[in-house]
């Protein structure tokens, strides 16, 4: 995990090293200034020596200048360095996240994703930038100042050694209770993003239903649930302040009352006593910064863990070694196909599937809920891989194809029509950002975009809000086609893509497609026959397997499910085929 996250220190290594040379370098000028001023006291003040003094206060001026320099120095590349790393990590998983493939992102919600890009990456870059310069300073201005107490006297210095030990011992059990309690903290971290991002997407129909006094009450409930697991935790570490203030008080005290017997026995200098003071001052300060340390690195192994599963998370959909750079033409087959979303191969949704397309067909494909419509095309473009058989697109493996030049060739409309926020014209350009306007155009024109695109004041230069909020669905749909047209694909696939546009923009739309693009192999899921009944051949999926294929005619002739649909479709009953499913 550690390796995995310092991997991204990269260009900021430098700065990573340099941190704790500046820190050691204030550390020691910070040491060497209480015995500067044992010496103004014991040679200066006492003797009424004016030059010890005055040549002592100089030298005291110039490491406290060479310290305060170290000291920002040290601050400003360790923030560098922490700033850096966070930059690093956060594009880093933002750039695997993008070589995903569908089933790797089933792995993590989205919430969880958002919340480790941001809160999590935050907190390893405090950690980091502490264990940098926090990290470093402490443990050695701790050795270093009970090295040179114990050099003036030891006997006192064993005050110290005892209340290092009993505080370490205290720290380290409070530690490791935080870190129990912040590992389950993220967690609710996720749960509190899912709520946020699952009432603003469906603000619509949050307000339709008139749910809003429900999400509330879902908000408050994952908003009280962290809150209760950061009292715990602050709890906890509240503790240890008043646990160290008790140590150091009592060790001034105690540090004061030997000493003081001390020196009236002239075993002792005043100068050396303020040094010891001094030291356990900086000897107790130490053991509580490396408290802040422990704590914050406590906090970020959780988070590191679960930035390393992202990291450390390999795509299941890679490119061969020798991959085929060109898709021949656009025909497809399936050769005993079966595909399950479970990985040990159980819950079969496509069962020894066969199916032969030619180039530049139109396959029109049907089916109930859960049928396994998208399963099948998604196939395709290899956004899944096959459990058992083989997929070809022009006559090749999807398997044995770069990628990128496969989804170039295979043209998605997927259910879920996404738009980005920008302007019509940005958003086209999705399917090729060399298109010229006029090819924008023409896509819009062969979708029937067109049609409401002109009437907008801007045209194609209007904006789009994120999510595609200001167009209706029937006119985003029609976008995303236009899309989809513009990479003149070898293989268009439109799932559902058309079911909120009405009958009459859908007959344009089929017609525009069977003149203007008659050699793009084109497969239509639909779920009215009438989208798909013009097709040269449609499939009627039923329960992961084709019930049938043929033309309209011979389906109707020969398939119950089909004629049993356009019946109801064009006639008595629901339309419905889940339940003409149950009736067979």
């Amino acid at each position: 995990m550690i390796k995995t996250l310092l991997k991204e220190t990269k260009q900021y290594k430098s700065d990573a090293l340099k941190t704790p040379l500046y820190m050691l370098l204030e550390v020691a000028m910070e040491m060497i200034i209480p015995l500067l001023m044992a010496v103004i006291v014991d040679d200066g003040v006492n003797k009424g020596d004016m030059s010890v003094i005055l040549k002592m206060g100089a030298v005291m001026l110039v490491m406290a200048g060479i310290g305060l320099f170290a000291g920002i120095r040290g601050g400003t590349v360790g923030a560098r360095a922490a700033t850096g790393l966070a930059k690093n990590l956060r594009l880093a998983m933002f750039k695997n996240i993008q070589t995903f493939s569908f089933k790797n992102i089933d792995k993590f919600s989205q919430a969880s994703l958002i919340t480790r890009l941001t809160t999590d990456v935050t907190n390893v870059q405090n950690a980091y930038q502490m264990a940098l310069r926090l990290g470093t300073r402490a443990p050695a201005s701790l050795i270093v100042a009970m090295i040179l107490s114990y050099s003036i006297e030891p006997e006192l210095a064993n005050v110290y050694l005892v209340a290092v030990v009993i505080l370490a011992i205290i720290l380290t059990i409070g530690l490791f209770s935080v870190f129990k309690i912040f590992s389950v903290l993220f967690e609710r971290y996720d749960k509190l993003n899912n709520s946020v991002q699952e009432n603003i997407t469906g603000m619509r129909v949050v307000k339709a239903y008139v749910r809003e006094a429900y999400e509330k009450s879902k908000f408050a409930k994952a908003s009280r649930n962290l809150a209760k697991q950061f009292i715990k935790g602050e709890t906890i570490v509240a503790f240890t302040a008043p646990v160290m203030m008790l140590a150091i008080y009592g060790c001034i005290l105690l540090i004061s009352w030997f000493g003081a017997n001390m020196i009236v026995v002239d075993e002792l200098t005043t100068g050396e006593l303020m040094s010891m003071l001094a030291y356990c001052m900086n000897i107790l300060i130490s053991l509580m910064m490396l408290s802040v340390v422990f704590l914050m690195i406590s906090i970020s192994t959780a988070a590191s863990k679960r930035i390393s599963e992202v990291l450390e998370e390999k795509p299941d959909i890679v490119n061969p070694d020798n991959p085929v750079g060109e898709v021949k033409d656009g025909s497809i087959d399936f050769n005993s196909v079966d595909f399950s979303y479970n990985e040990d191969g159980s819950g079969k949704v496509l069962d020894n599937v066969n199916l032969h397309i030619k180039s530049g067909e139109t396959i029109g494909i049907i089916g109930g809920t859960g049928s396994g419509k998208t399963t099948l095309v998604n196939l395709i473009s290899r956004l899944y891989d096959v459990n058992k058989g083989e997929v070809l697109v022009g006559g090749e493996n999807v398997k044995n194809y770069d990628l990128e030049v496969l989804r170039k060739e295979v043209s998605h409309v997927l259910q879920a029509n996404v738009l980005f926020s920008g302007t019509i014209y940005e958003n086209l350009r999705w399917g090729d950002i060399d298109a010229s306007d006029e090819e924008c155009k023409k896509a819009c024109e062969l979708s029937c975009a067109s049609e409401f695109i002109e009437r907008m004041p801007d045209g194609y230069n209007t904006r789009i809000e994120q999510g595609g909020t200001n167009v209706s669905g029937g006119q985003r749909q029609r976008l995303c086609i236009a899309r989809a047209l513009l990479r003149k694909p070898k293989i268009l696939i439109l799932d559902d893509s058309t079911s909120a546009v009405d009958t009459a923009t859908d007959a344009k739309i089929r017609r525009a497609f069977r003149e203007e693009i008659p050699n793009t192999t084109k497969l239509i899921i639909a779920q009215r026959v009438s989208s798909v009944q013009d097709a040269d051949r449609i499939i009627v999926m039923d329960d992961g397997n084709i019930d049938g294929i043929g033309t309209h005619e011979e389906l109707l002739a020969g398939n119950e499910i089909y004629k049993d649909v356009y019946e109801s479709q064009t006639g008595a009953g629901s339309g419905d085929f889940d339940e003409e499913e149950k009736d067979g």
